[in-house]
């Protein structure tokens, strides 16, 4: 019985992580003024995160300083990226080779490969790869299997956070569609925060959403 509560627990305890942004200022050296000012945001375990805003306003410069990319002029964060037009970022030549590239290759680290295989198996389902053959040449895929192929990547590595930078850009309207509700399955696994001028898709998705005003300044919005 008392197994039972626990695991019944375990299930209902958030696999996301919850994100605190608060007061982040950067202004990179020699820049006489800041592209971010002073932002905040919360957003919750297991939600979807919106930031919208002009070209150039800082947005993706936030989701860089919380991948870890970029480091702050001030400001505190507590909390994987996936970049505007991921497919330009592929390491590997072939599907298997992209999901696999930086798993631990030593004998003694048998027993991780294999769980990372059996991980890599659910998330190929999950994103509608399973189909694929895994020595398929990535040049071959198309744009939107590209995509799926990048956030199976993230994904395998069983995330608390994942920072999507444009998901739907340079994607015809199907696939757009077709993404918009994989990440809308997702957020069941993880929190999701998302850099995006394509509201109208995610915006049945969005549990918090921001808007990026000219100069940095991050403010609260409705959902889109």
């Amino acid at each position: 019985m008392l197994a039972m509560q626990q695991q019944q627990q375990q299930a209902n305890e958030p696999t996301g992580a919850a994100v605190h942004v608060s007061g982040v200022t950067f202004q990179p050296p020699g820049a006489d003024v800041p592209l971010l000012q002073d932002a905040s945001l919360t957003l919750p375990p297991n939600e979807l995160g919106l930031i919208y805003g002009r070209s150039g306003s800082g947005k993706t410069t936030l989701l860089h300083i919380l991948a870890g990319l970029q480091e702050q002029t001030s400001g505190s964060i507590l909390t994987g990226l996936v970049f505007q037009f991921p497919e330009r970022h592929f390491l590997g030549a072939t599907m298997a080779e992209e999901i696999t590239f930086a798993w631990p290759r030593r004998p003694q680290d048998v027993w991780d490969q294999q769980q990372l295989m059996a991980r890599a198996g659910a998330t190929l389902q999950s994103v509608g790869l399973a189909h694929i053959d895994p020595t398929t040449p990535l040049r071959q895929l198309s744009d939107g299997y590209k995509r799926r192929v990048a956030l199976a990547v993230q994904m395998v590595r069983k995330p608390a956070l994942l920072l999507l930078d444009e998901p739907l850009a340079g994607l015809d309207w199907r696939v757009r569609a077709e993404v918009a509700a994989m990440l809308g399955e997702l957020k069941k696994e993880c929190t999701v925060l998302v850099v995006s001028h394509d509201l109208r898709e995610l915006s049945p998705l969005v549990d918090k959403a921001w808007r990026m005003q000219p100069g940095g300044v991050l403010e609260p919005a409705a959902k889109p």
